[in-house]
């Protein structure tokens, strides 16, 4: 496998990065539709537009991909917080 493959980051949406986070534990996209109340038909979507910004052709590379970036956490290992976008931000706070 070429490594040089995951060497890019991607611009990912809020929805993309809670549906890659699913992908990860390992559910489909019928399980992934359900929990998130949603239809199958726009998991697919969403998911084959993160393939596409990812540039990742399968649901392993994507994990890959996932992981070396920061993406995703799996048991409390390679953890990277989530911006939480409902509540509102202060003005005066650092964003890293």
């Amino acid at each position: 496998m070429d490594s040089d493959k995951f060497d890019h980051p991607a611009l990912l949406s809020t929805r993309e990065l809670e549906i890659l986070d699913l992908v990860v534990t390992g559910l489909s996209n019928l399980k992934i539709a359900q929990q998130l109340d949603i239809s199958k038909r726009t998991v697919d979507n969403h998911i084959s537009n993160i393939l596409n910004k990812t540039k990742t052709s399968n649901r392993v590379e994507l994990v890959r991909w996932a992981l070396q970036w920061g993406k995703v956490c799996i048991n409390d290992v390679n953890c990277c917080p989530l911006p939480d976008h409902s509540q509102p931000k202060d003005s005066n706070e650092m964003v890293s």
